[in-house]
């Protein structure tokens, strides 16, 4: 007898519908499953037998076929295993076959028939949505992420039993309401910018990062307070609108790190250590997952220590840095894989930290310092659009009472300001002026006279690059943008080249 049903699989963060055809005929013993299967997915068979006849099916007799369609594309991991089961049960002619067809069903068996949580749940779901699958078995621990899709029918199972229950039983009594995200209130982050002691000028340029979208790069003595500074900048952003909410879930839920299946609201903020490999920056492996720049999309990443970093860690991050995505190629595949992220770094002077810091001699050489800084590559810095030095604060600052912005008060210049960019590039493609392209750039950052001099000096005192010179107008436009001024004056273009140079590396 041959059933169909439906699962679901993910290619890089989007999902697939695949077609689960199962046949069972007379003949010897044997189990096939043909459709470029992956080893845990060959390993099924072992799963399914064992799970159906602990949970009271019997044993299979005769020869099992399971094709799983598009045939062409390669099946890799464990959520086909609850289709495959609910196949042959209903190809052994033990439950109804008629509903298998409408739904989309998710899960890895354990030998006793228990249904466990598998990843990617959310892109699948959503991309069964739409080819016009509405209903969905999953998982109990997967039924709220499953639950984010609209027009969705959540059928949460614990067992391969009670998903054979559900095909003859009430749908209607089974099924999870759908989810919805909360509003858009601001996050709210136990971490306030007004903790900091002093620190007026990076958090002057953590504002306008978090404003435009803008890398920065904090350069400063041991203790002087980067990491702290870097830790607050969630504090600084919106709440993710829906569309980008649900496209961050959807990462998260790949990489299996969605936990209670919440819709992600909040910007993401990712801090790997350094040492991180270069496929674990970028993404790799089986499938491929996504890295630490797909998981910082729409958030921040941020690299403390800079510089102790794998060189070729730091070099893959030109390409998502500049054009928001990451391109993984494979022998029969290319994956593309979000990575829209603002890049915060932070790291010392000099091997010994101390380097121009008035509390404690240097004890590095010019050498050393050279060497040290070299780590970071000229095309990398040069993709970094604010340089901030952060200085040792002295007693008096450290002993005084905390004074400074709150966190809110900025963030809400921050919204203003995103407001008004959006509104600018509607339809345009971009969304903060970091990512303009050069010819939204003529049309959107008009000088004044003046600040064209200006801007003209600039250029022949810093011998600025191409790429450096879009870079400035872009950080000019958004200082511009958070006094509502139109065009682009001269203090506004002095204070993006100030942050240009102003860690002594450039």
């Amino acid at each position: 007898m041959l059933v169909t049903t439906n699962t679901g699989a993910v290619s890089g963060v989007e999902g697939l519908v695949v077609r689960v055809e199962v046949d069972v005929g007379p003949g010897l013993q044997a189990f096939r499953v043909v459709g470029l299967p992956d080893a845990a997915v060959r390993e099924a068979q072992v799963r399914v037998r064992a799970a159906l006849l602990n949970s009271g099916f019997g044993p299979l007799e005769g020869g099992v076929t399971v094709n799983l369609a598009p045939a062409n594309v390669r099946k890799q991991g464990t959520s086909y295993d609850l289709a495959v089961a609910l196949g042959l049960v209903a190809a052994i002619e033990q439950a109804p076959a008629d509903r298998l067809s409408e739904l989309l069903c998710l899960g890895e068996l354990a030998l006793d028939g228990t249904v466990r949580s598998v990843r990617g749940v959310l892109p699948a779901v959503a991309e069964a949505a739409e080819n016009g699958i509405r209903h969905v078995v999953v998982p109990c621990e997967n039924s709220a992420e499953a639950s984010l899709v609209d027009g969705v029918f959540v059928y949460p199972v614990a067992s391969l039993r009670a998903a054979v229950d559900l095909l003859s039983g009430s749908w209607e009594l089974s099924r999870l309401r759908p989810k919805r995200a909360s509003g858009g209130a601001a996050p709210a982050s136990a971490l306030d910018l007004a903790d900091v002691r002093g620190q007026q000028l990076a958090k002057r340029a953590l504002e306008i990062a978090a404003a435009g979208g803008h890398n920065l790069l904090m350069s400063g003595p041991p203790g002087a307070g980067k990491s702290l500074l870097a830790a607050r900048m969630p504090s600084l952003l919106p709440p993710l609108p829906n569309a980008h909410a649900l496209e961050v879930t959807k990462i998260h839920s790949v990489a299996g790190l969605l936990g209670g299946g919440d819709l992600v609201t909040s910007p993401p903020f990712r801090a790997p250590h350094h040492t991180v490999s270069p496929a674990a920056m970028v993404g790799g492996g089986q499938g491929p997952t996504p890295g630490e720049v797909s998981l910082a999309h729409r958030g921040v990443l941020f690299l403390d220590e800079l510089p102790e970093f794998q060189r070729p860690a730091l070099e893959a991050l030109r390409q998502p840095v500049e054009e928001g995505k990451v391109y993984i190629r494979r022998v029969d595949r290319l994956t593309t894989l979000p990575a829209r992220f603002t890049l915060v770094g932070a790291m010392n002077p000099c091997p010994c930290g101390y380097l121009g810091s008035s509390g404690r001699p240097c004890r590095c050489t010019d050498a050393m310092v050279h060497r040290y800084q070299a780590k970071i590559s000229g095309p990398l810095l040069d993709r970094i659009d604010l340089r901030v030095a952060v200085r040792r604060l002295e007693s008096g600052e450290l002993l005084a009472p905390g004074s400074g912005e709150r966190s809110m008060d900025i963030r809400e210049r921050v919204m203003r300001t995103r407001r008004l960019q959006r509104s600018r590039f509607r339809g345009g493609g971009a969304r903060l002026n970091a990512f303009m392209s050069p010819k939204q750039v003529a049309r959107h950052c008009p000088l004044a006279e003046e600040g064209t001099e200006t801007l003209r000096r600039a250029i022949d005192h810093f011998r600025l690059s191409a790429r450096a010179f879009h870079r400035v107008l872009k950080v000019s436009r958004t200082i511009a943008d958070l006094v509502g001024s139109p065009a682009i004056e001269s203090d506004h273009l002095q204070e993006a080249l100030m942050y240009r140079e102003g860690d002594g590396l450039g």
